[in-house]
């Protein structure tokens, strides 16, 4: 990567809110298995490695930021799927098993979801507006 490039790239977190950072985390999280994927494909053992431990950091993160106060319930599933994609990526790590990586990424992409959507409810609820849904026709905004 450039120098331009890793200069627009910090300045994107340094300005990004919290739930920005989130989605920016899931998507690189999720990109790193993919990239674990391909390395498996390819047979590059070091380029594996080392996608499985980004993903496995910012698996580790997201546990580690749980507020169980306040998540109660949904902090402790969490944590549970959180634990359960870091054995299996850590066993793809050890035996390149590339079956593991599926139902890792399918729940990476299914959390991104959600967390993207929860997110979208947040700001509509704080600033009164709903984003624009092309099959309503309009844009609804309480008062």
């Amino acid at each position: 990567m450039n120098g331009y490039s890793n200069h627009y790239q910090n300045n994107q977190v340094m300005t990004a809110s919290p739930e920005q950072l989130l989605i920016m985390l899931y998507d690189g999280v999720i990109r790193f298995v993919r990239q674990a994927k391909f390395a498996i494909e390819d047979n590059r053992p070091g380029d594996k490695a080392i996608a499985v431990s980004k993903a496995i950091a910012i698996i580790t993160e997201f546990s580690n930021t749980l507020d169980y106060e306040v998540g109660g319930e949904i902090a402790l599933d969490l944590s549970r799927l959180y634990d359960f994609m870091i054995r299996e990526l850590s066993t793809v790590n050890a035996r390149g098993e590339i079956e593991r990586l599926e139902p890792i990424e399918r729940i990476l992409l299914d959390l991104r979801e959600g967390f993207s959507g929860a997110i979208e409810i947040n700001r509509e609820v704080s600033t009164g507006v709903k984003p624009h849904h092309p099959e309503a026709g309009q844009v609804a905004v309480s008062f």
